[in-house]
């Protein structure tokens, strides 16, 4: 268990430490409050040092944005290509990360946050956290996104290719981007309708696998490696009443047995995720990429397809090449039966300060349909 110390009223005080993100615990902590200034919090974490904030909460959300204001002065460095500055991209967002990371505020042993004017946030921690276990400390802007992930998970997210609406759990990527379910929904299913069989391997909120019940499939089993994504999967199933024709197992890529139909969704940039969260975008080395590549014919019945979404973003960004997928596509002893196109929806796309805008302008996301050859 990593611990954090500090002195508060010359008194030595401890408590738990848990990051998302894997950051280790701060080495020198200082107490904070409404009396701090935005240049010496700035100051402070950028020597290293993490600041506990024992004033009002609505300060110290005015506080961690003037940080933020501060540590956004520093430009973007621009590399030589775009993979260069993807990973200069990446570097300059991990700094400001760790540096907004080290305003940090104490829940008390049942999850409360003791700050003046303090929202309740004891059902959201739970919801992401389990149950408490002892006094915690934790980043603010950790606690403000699992607040965010409470109200998300409230409210849900409307999917109209599904008819209804997904409520995605702590930790777990949400459809926010609706054109791969729309893939996903529009694709021609193999023959067979009362028989057919699917998987959905890296199910997350369950978006697809609940897509293909929809549309007739009769039996769906969706999988996943990670435990909050097969509970958040398992209640989209249930909010849905699909438990008859949708099962959840895991952890596993695939399931046991052959199916008509394997689907996959894997995170579509080779690099290493840094939170949970992250883990829906970065595949570490494609290593989920190639295991549905290498694993998918001998999991087919006889005419059966395997559906690959996947954006080319990594092709525009210079860390995977269209060369790449298709030589992992023959080495798999598979051929491309069809491809389906669409172009991003989502606001980035058309964010010219984005650093990385050309590669998101030029992005098109794509269901390969694959069979053994």
């Amino acid at each position: 268990m990593s611990t954090i110390h500090w002195t508060e009223d010359r008194t030595a005080r401890s408590a738990r430490w848990h990051s998302e993100s894997a950051a280790p615990p701060p080495r020198r902590v200082v107490v904070a409050d409404d009396r701090t200034t935005a240049a010496t919090a700035h100051r402070l974490a950028r020597e290293g040092t993490a600041l506990l904030w024992r004033g009002d909460f609505h300060n110290a959300r005015q506080l961690l944005n003037a940080m933020r204001r501060r540590a956004d002065r520093r430009p973007l460095r621009q590399g030589n290509t775009p993979a260069e500055t993807f990973h200069l991209h990446r570097q300059a967002r991990g700094h400001r990360a760790r540096l907004l990371g080290r305003l940090i505020v104490l829940l008390e042993d049942d999850h409360t946050l003791a700050l003046r004017r303090a929202p309740d946030v004891r059902q959201a921690c739970v919801e992401a956290y389990g149950a408490p276990a002892g006094r915690t400390a934790v980043a603010l802007t950790e606690l403000l996104g699992v607040l965010g992930a409470r109200q998300w998970r409230e409210r849900g997210v409307d999917v109209p290719a599904l008819g209804g609406r997904i409520h995605p759990h702590y930790g777990v990527f949400s459809p926010v981007r609706g054109e791969y379910v729309d893939l996903v929904a529009r694709a021609p299913l193999p023959a067979s309708p009362s028989s057919r069989t699917a998987f959905d391997l890296g199910t997350g909120t369950g978006v697809l696998a609940a897509v293909l019940a929809r549309r007739g499939v009769g039996q769906v089993v969706a999988t996943d490696i990670a435990p909050r994504a097969l509970a958040c999967a398992r209640d989209t199933v249930r909010r849905l009443g699909l438990g008859g024709r949708v099962e959840v197992v895991g952890p596993a890529l695939f399931p046991e047995g052959r199916a008509d139909l394997v689907v996959c969704n894997p995170p579509w940039l080779p690099a290493r995720p840094t939170s949970a969260v992250e883990q829906g975008v970065y595949d570490p080395d494609g290593e989920m990429l190639r295991g549905f590549l290498d694993g998918l014919a001998g999991r087919l019945v006889p005419g059966g397809e395997g559906w690959l979404i996947l954006s080319d973003l990594a092709e525009h960004l210079g860390l995977r090449s269209r060369r790449d997928l298709l030589t992992g596509i023959e080495a798999a002893g598979l051929r491309v039966v069809d491809r389906l196109d669409t172009r991003p929806r989502h606001p980035r796309a058309r964010d010219t300060t984005d650093p990385l805008h050309a590669a998101r302008a030029a992005e098109i996301t794509s269901l390969w349909r694959l069979a053994p050859r």
